[in-house]
């Protein structure tokens, strides 16, 4: 799609988080992670971050410094249902069942990913989708549906889509997919992971699978090995 602000050629905002919204046509949030030392004449790799079931964009995003500081531009996306509220005022959204909202959540990725990169600069070929737990299952649903945008999918403690993932193998044999799990993840256990996996690689899909001593939660370690997986991809292709 043509560029109609270039904005990014000069523009030098400060590391931080950002916060904006893009109509779908309902006004949804994006949360921006920029990194230290932006340049804008250098095109970043995009990560779409996904939260998982009672998460939100906010807290979520919260992993990118982590991830890295310098390496990528980050986003990350609300789920359209919404959950709960905690006694703290917090918000807690969710993914909704079996794809019920997939057409929403695609033109949510699409319109976020547009803004991005009209404001800064992006890599168009290095698009990556990061979710947690159910959040990865969304990002499996939507790379899959969209092939043509993505360049992989980061896993956290998550699961392809109940029943198999459902894509066109001569679509999605470029993608590239990182599974990170809990060695003693109770909510999606470690065998699930391991089938998941192998069932990627029989598509033909370049798949790695890490393990970690933890149950659901995040590991530090998975986003040191997630930002290592991301970078050898891009050194390699240099």
């Amino acid at each position: 799609m043509p560029r109609t602000d270039l904005t990014w050629r000069t523009h030098r905002p400060a590391e931080g988080f950002y916060s904006s919204v893009v109509q779908t046509p309902d006004t949804l949030p994006v949360r921006t992670f920029l990194p230290t030392g932006y340049e804008p004449n250098y095109p970043y790799p995009l990560i779409v971050l996904l939260h998982g079931h009672g998460g939100n964009e906010d807290r979520v995003l919260r992993m990118a410094p982590r991830l890295s500081r310098r390496n990528y531009i980050c986003i990350a996306l609300r789920g359209p249902r919404l959950i709960g509220t905690k006694a703290n005022g917090r918000r807690c959204y969710g993914w909704g069942r079996d794809g019920e909202h997939q057409d929403l959540i695609q033109d949510y990725l699409v319109r976020a990913v547009e803004q991005t990169r009209r404001t800064y600069h992006v890599h168009s070929e290095r698009i990556y989708l990061a979710g947690v737990c159910e959040g990865a299952t969304e990002a499996f649903r939507t790379a899959f549906a969209m092939p043509e945008r993505v360049a992989g999918v980061i896993a956290l403690n998550g699961e392809l889509p109940r029943g198999g993932p459902l894509f066109r193998l001569a679509d999605v044999r470029h993608l590239r997919v990182l599974i990170a799990h809990g060695i003693a993840n109770v909510a999606v256990p470690l065998t699930v992971a391991r089938r998941n996996a192998r069932l990627l690689y029989a598509a033909g899909i370049d798949v790695r699978m890490h393990t970690y001593a933890t149950t659901h939660r995040m590991h530090p370690d998975m986003l040191r090995d997630a930002n290592r997986w991301v970078m050898d991809q891009i050194n390699a292709e240099m």
